[in-house]
């Protein structure tokens, strides 16, 4: 098994632990300080990874899949982890805390276009992120060869790039004039 895929793993149960931790100890536990502070250090899951992807290329391992899914899955975290934070946070604080009950997002109209454009540029901010990783692991620690591997995920970025572009956005703004 790839160490750098266990670590995508172990990071994305991290952020879920972290964040209904940080929740629990707000709401279950009135701790708002102690929840304040593990909500913050969510980050540093994102910095395990970056490490786990830096020395496993400082070695010399072959570049994988995991190591060209790890670049993208720091740039959505860094992009959506906030919203997926709150996401969660409305939920837990209506469950326990007689909060208000989340507000749907409508399955169609103006409003839904927005999101779709507003979570797009979300993901461009994410490629971006990707990016830069990818080039910064590429020219700093991979080899040649690593590195040329590691540029393997641009394609990749491109190809979804589109993809949600025409599903997503593009879909949901000329859906209700198609009707």
């Amino acid at each position: 098994m790839n160490p750098v895929l266990i670590t995508i793993a172990a990071c994305e149960i991290g952020f879920w632990a972290f964040v209904v931790g940080g929740l629990a100890l707000r709401y279950l536990a009135r701790l708002t300080r102690a929840s304040t502070i593990v909500l913050a250090c969510v980050p540093l899951i994102d910095l395990v990874l970056l490490i786990a992807v830096t020395v496993d290329l400082a070695r010399g391992g072959d570049v994988e899949f995991a190591h060209r899914l790890a670049p993208i899955y720091l740039g959505g975290t860094l992009m959506f982890g906030h919203r997926m934070i709150a996401w969660a946070d409305v939920r837990f604080a209506h469950r326990f805390a007689d909060g208000p009950a989340p507000v749907p997002i409508p399955s169609t109209g103006p409003v839904r276009a927005r999101h779709e454009w507003s979570d797009f540029g979300r993901w461009l901010g994410a490629v971006a992120i990707a990016a830069v990783i990818t080039a910064a692991l590429g020219y700093t620690v991979a080899d040649s060869t690593q590195r040329e591997a590691m540029f393997g995920s641009f394609g990749m970025l491109g190809t979804i790039t589109v993809i949600w572009l025409l599903t997503g956005p593009v879909w949901y703004s000329f859906k209700d004039q198609a009707a």
